[in-house]
């Protein structure tokens, strides 16, 4: 069972499981607002690098400066920090990027953050979607755009707690804080530039779609190019040529059995993919004339990286698996393909099984809906390995199903956007007063 299927409105306030505070911030959840918020971030279309990226995040600072929080929208210097160890990488040109934290309450307690992108990837073919993917639609409980499940349900929600907090008038003895990213898609810069900046919390909610299960761990993800080497000649004398396309079809057999052997055991919070840490080639480009053998074609792709596993590790693992393949053929033999890494490195991550944030998210669905969420890890790359290694406990906990993100028709369910988000407010005003 999802949250979409339990009941948005429970709030069993008569059995002392919601404490005053909790039960004030619920009662002041605009939920009309926050289905129209995301109505308004889905009109955006906020592509990774785009300048409608930072226009999104500019409203936003204006949105949380007149609510009257404290906001820090700074540029963000992308040469300085591509000069920092750790540095994610990017893969999109962009002309600007942009910071956004905006906090509230008392900076002597303890400081949560609630975290989302606000950057998407492309719709791709706009003849495949039903309707336009910049222009919201609805269709029974689902809501349709580009962008609605991965991310932009999560980042609504983290706006509605935070305006919630703040309408109910309650005081919370610890800081509120809204992390605002972009670039996320293509590596973590935003992410990576707010740690830069020196801000930090006891624990990070990341609201990326998990569906209302608990994810405590993130695999990782590397970006590899491959160019592989042929022979030209003309098309009517195939057999006097190479062609780097045959070549590259030996290359890529060994990658696929590469991934069965790093696929022969995983950790426990992965066993629910058929593949946990895959790797997939996503473009191929090769020759320059239909009538010639192609001498030449590049290949990107992406790793997956084992939780816990080092990604210099895993780049090892590939090169040397394409070396031997290499060696293996009588062409490539003399003339091996060439590997490098281009693009966006995500590493792994994963939350200390003894932070009491996975306690308190739990008890929080718990307390509204009678179910605890189901704890696992994802097998993609996200902004929880950063805040991970700065030592912030960090989960992901949101709305949307991730099978739904990058697709076409991309859609979130509002009845399970205001259940987590109603389990987010609970658990951010324990977590608030944990201090």
């Amino acid at each position: 069972m999802t949250l979409s299927e339990l009941p948005a409105a429970a709030a069993p306030a008569e059995d002392g499981r919601l404490g005053r505070a909790e039960l004030a911030v619920l009662d002041a959840l605009d939920v009309p607002g926050l289905h129209r918020t995301l109505v308004d971030l889905l009109r955006v279309p906020s592509v990774t690098g785009s300048d409608a990226e930072s226009e999104l995040l500019a409203g936003l600072a204006g949105r949380a400066t007149r609510l009257g929080m404290d906001v820090d929208h700074w540029r963000i210097d992308v040469a300085d920090l591509a000069g920092r160890p750790g540095f994610p990488g990017t893969e999109v040109p962009r002309r600007e990027s942009w910071g956004l934290v905006a906090a509230t309450g008392d900076d002597a307690g303890p400081t949560v953050a609630l975290q989302g992108h606000v950057d998407v990837v492309p719709p791709g073919d706009r003849r495949r979607w039903t309707g336009d993917p910049w222009t919201p639609r609805t269709a029974g409980p689902r809501l349709y755009a580009r962008g609605a499940c991965d991310m932009k349900a999560g980042v609504a929600a983290d706006l509605a707690v935070a305006e919630a907090v703040l309408a109910s008038g309650v005081r919370l003895p610890g800081r509120l804080a809204l992390h605002l990213v972009g670039g996320e898609e293509d590596g973590g810069l935003g992410a990576f530039a707010t740690l830069a900046r020196g801000h930090r919390a006891d624990a990070c909610v990341i609201t990326e779609p998990t569906s209302g299960t608990l994810t405590t761990a993130a695999g990782g993800a590397l970006t590899f190019r491959l160019v592989v080497p042929g022979q030209p000649a003309h098309g009517s004398a195939r057999w006097a040529g190479h062609s780097a396309v045959e070549h590259f079809a030996h290359l890529d057999a060994a990658l696929r059995d590469l991934e069965t052997e790093r696929n022969t055991a995983v950790d426990p919070l992965m066993a629910e993919y058929p593949v946990a840490h895959t790797i997939s080639v996503g473009t191929v480009v090769a020759g320059d004339w239909a009538s010639t053998v192609p001498d030449r074609l590049t290949a990107t792709g992406r790793m997956g990286v084992r939780l816990d596993e080092d990604p210099a590790d895993a780049r090892a693992a590939l090169e040397e698996r394409v070396a031997a393949a290499c060696a293996a053929h009588p062409f490539l033999r003399g003339h091996p393909a060439e590997v490098t890494w281009p693009g966006g490195q995500f590493a792994p991550g994963r939350t200390p099984a003894d932070t009491p944030l996975r306690q308190v998210l739990t008890s929080a669905q718990e307390a509204l809906t009678g179910t605890v969420p189901r704890e696992r890890g994802v097998p993609y790359g996200s902004d929880l390995r950063l805040y991970a290694a700065e030592s912030i406990p960090t989960v992901h906990y949101g709305p949307g199903d991730v099978v739904h993100a990058h697709s076409y028709d991309e859609h979130v369910d509002l009845t399970e956007l205001t259940a987590v988000t109603r389990v987010l407010a609970v658990a951010t005003v324990r977590l608030l007063q944990a201090g």
